[in-house]
């Protein structure tokens, strides 16, 4: 059992269910309807927790029944919430999200107000206990300073999720052990070919993934040799979380002593099983890769 902390977002979901994504001015019903917590490192932070890590979240609510409704979901996880800040008016992000019945797909509409975690707030926290630190890649300004105390304190035991282009991160991957890229920001990069990325723009000398949906993922170590490992053929109920899963899936595999390959085989099994179901609940079972 490791102690992990994440350091994101936490948001209210919105999901309507479509049987098809509907085209501009188009009316139609929604198949179902649901609210649920969601964000990026309480998604992975939900999955390290039901894999049997102690984990905790630095983040920002603020004073509304929403973010009270997460509180309450993620402290029933056995989440610790001691880093997280409360900002008196403001309101928990909202997603938006179509997720298409027929493919599995999702569409995010995302609104906030929250300002982001800051690097003054993460300069308050106590780090000696900590096996991991897992960031999200927002807010390069405030992250900056976070990753240079985070890599000074726990040196080669620090994640950093790459899922959009924002100015300025790039600067900072040389402060992370594990970088954890999406097929969005390759493509956003100019890359279409998963190995042609991490051969040529992921920065040499570090352990990085990258997550490709339906082909699977890759991996390239620190010594410059590229696995892939493909995704099981599943039928996709609700791929709203995967990549979350996938980190998490990296992290755990890290923690547990594996090498690249088989972190990279359990990542991917991991998020292809998350794909089956609505939610995380049941991933427990594959704790022991």
């Amino acid at each position: 059992v490791a102690t992990i902390l994440a350091v994101g977002i936490a948001t209210l979901d919105l999901i309507q269910e479509v049987d098809h994504y509907p085209a501009e001015d188009e009316e139609c019903r929604a198949l179902a309807l649901r609210r649920r917590r969601g964000g990026n490192a309480t998604n992975t932070l939900e999955v390290l927790a039901r894999l049997g890590h102690s984990c905790r979240w630095a983040g920002n609510l603020g004073d509304d029944p929403d973010s009270a409704l997460v509180s309450q979901e993620l402290r029933a996880l056995g989440i610790d919430l001691s880093a997280v800040c409360c900002h008196p008016g403001a309101q928990l992000p909202l997603s938006t999200i179509w997720l298409n019945r027929t493919t599995g797909s999702r569409t995010i509409v995302h609104y906030r107000d929250l300002p982001e975690y800051g690097h003054q707030e993460f300069a308050c926290l106590n780090l000696s206990d900590l096996d991991w630190i897992h960031f999200e890649g927002r807010a390069p300004d405030q992250l900056g300073p976070m990753l240079e105390r985070a890599s000074s304190c726990l040196p080669g035991r620090i994640s950093l999720e790459v899922e959009k282009p924002r100015p300025g991160i790039e600067a900072l991957f040389g402060l992370a052990d594990r970088l954890l890229f999406s097929r969005h920001y390759a493509q956003a990069r100019g890359y279409q070919a998963p190995d042609s990325f991490l051969e040529t723009a992921a920065p040499s000398g570090k352990t990085c993934y990258l997550a490709w949906g339906e082909a699977g993922a890759w991996c390239r170590t620190a010594a410059g040799d590229i696995h892939h490992h493909p995704a099981p053929q599943v039928k996709a109920v609700d791929t709203l979380g995967a990549g979350d899963t996938f980190n998490a899936g990296v992290i755990h595999g890290t923690l547990a002593g594996w090498d690249e390959r088989r972190t990279l085989e359990f990542a991917v099994r991991l998020a292809a099983e998350k794909c089956t179901r609505v939610g995380f609940a049941g991933l427990e079972a594959l704790a022991g890769g």
